[in-house]
């Protein structure tokens, strides 16, 4: 896209937040061409929109970090430096997760069962699988972290054989999260209006607010752990594709991917304990 001579990755992690904008930007041109012109596969469309449109600048970053791996030779300054490219990921993932919600609020209820159509039955799903009394129910713990361990095996394994494959898993989830926020957020507006007969600026806020924290809570953490699988399965595909596994600091690329998929599964191991333990006490 043309935005993209105006934003690399170089100028992304000198002002990360910059890349909220352009997350939601992405979103909301997908959400409108989606409904322009495949209207009853919006759904997908979008988020094949989105990820198309982030996949430039994704790319070039795992080139960028994989570069660092071979002019840098301390760890924990590698490290660093990665976390200023997940830094960004993280303000593009928020970005699509906030234009998702805010359109979810703001669009007709028949557009929006085309527009979130897949997006809606995973979140049913997911549901499903955690409802009942999974407090102190280990067994929902290990379902949970299994099944977000798989989808951290396909960021790494999708960035690894695309290149920057798991923007379109982490794209997936930011709408699926985005349209989650939204139906909580319409849902208490409705209860609160048919309550009250009036809504008021403060309850209205004290909705979102509370639609934001409840997916947040371990929606952070969880998506933080895919960008930093993504970012390993990346630096592996592009250290393959410049042959660079036949130099001396390959081990150094290996040490590296290794610490970033343990800090990811770090990740997990957190979001799976707060959507557990933590989520349902206080929704």
């Amino acid at each position: 896209m043309v935005v993209e001579y105006f934003l690399n990755p170089f100028k992304a992690e000198k002002k990360p937040w910059e890349m909220f904008f352009l997350g939601f930007l992405y979103t909301s041109i997908g959400i409108f061409l989606s409904l322009w012109i495949f209207r009853n596969e919006a759904s997908l469309i979008m988020v094949f929109m989105i990820t198309m449109a982030a996949l430039p600048i994704f790319y070039n970053t795992m080139r960028l970090e994989e570069s660092k791996d071979l002019l840098m030779d301390k760890e924990s300054e590698i490290l660093k430096e990665h976390n200023k490219a997940i830094s960004f990921f993280m303000y593009l993932f928020i970005g699509i997760t906030i234009a998702c919600a805010v359109w979810y609020v703001m669009l007709p209820t028949s557009t929006i069962s085309q527009l979130f159509d897949k997006q809606t039955g995973t979140i049913q799903a997911i549901n499903n699988q955690v409802s009942g009394n999974v407090i102190h129910n280990m067994n929902a713990f290990w379902k949970i972290f299994f099944n977000n361990f798989k989808v951290l095996a396909f960021s790494i394994l999708f960035s690894f054989v695309y290149g920057a494959g798991a923007i379109f898993i982490l794209s997936w989830n930011a709408t699926v999260i985005g349209a989650a926020i939204g139906n909580f957020i319409r849902a208490n507006i409705s209860s609160y209006t048919s309550s009250l007969g009036l809504f008021e600026a403060g309850n209205y806020f004290h909705v979102v607010s509370l639609g934001l924290l409840k997916y947040s809570l371990h929606g952070i953490p969880e998506i933080a752990a895919y960008f930093y699988g993504g970012l390993a399965g990346g630096i592996i595909s592009v250290a393959i594709i410049k042959k660079h596994f036949k130099t001396k600091k390959f081990p150094a690329i290996m040490r590296d991917f290794s610490e970033l998929v343990l800090i990811a599964v770090g990740f997990l191991v957190a979001a799976a304990f707060m959507e557990v333990y933590i989520t349902p006490v206080l929704f």
